[in-house]
């Protein structure tokens, strides 16, 4: 399985992701995002707000990092590259009536703003599983074994 594959699969039922940004002062800000459905080829997008702090910082420092957690309990993270993009067919293939709860103007609303992060790497965690994990830990406390609890794995992109 490719890495791209292996990530694609990691996060495609996974709706929500922090995606962390670098303010004007410096600093590591977060903020929850909706990925967008897409088969992942290097490229994650959003559909976000231009007058919205994280795009304003974008525009001057475009280092992100997205961090998912996945139903399965398995981690992965991707930094990369964000831009704010302008494109309406790629709007127009990303968007969804729920974002008319956001943008009183639908698509047309002057505020809708496209980000992509274009991924340079990622660090993945696939987790044992829940009780599989208790298990070892329990085993581990009881007999004083070290315990493999899933694996990981950093790829470049």
């Amino acid at each position: 399985m490719s890495d791209y594959a292996k990530i694609n699969d990691l996060i495609k039922n996974t709706r929500t992701v922090m995606l962390t940004f670098i303010t004007h002062e410096g600093h590591l800000h977060a903020v929850p995002m909706t990925t967008q459905h897409r088969e992942f080829n290097g490229e994650i997008w959003f559909i976000g707000s231009k007058s919205s702090e994280l795009s304003q910082n974008i525009a001057t420092n475009p280092q992100v990092n997205l961090a998912y957690t996945t139903s399965s309990n398995h981690y992965v993270s991707v930094n990369g590259i964000a831009e704010l993009i302008q494109d309406s067919s790629v709007l127009d293939e990303l968007w969804s009536p729920a974002y008319e709860a956001f943008f009183e103007q639908g698509k047309q609303d002057p505020d809708v703003q496209l980000i992509r992060v274009t991924a340079h790497g990622a660090q993945y965690w696939e987790s044992a599983g829940t009780l599989v994990s208790l298990f070892k830990l329990t085993k581990a406390a009881i007999s004083g074994e070290k315990q493999q609890l899933g694996s990981s794995q950093t790829v470049n992109l």
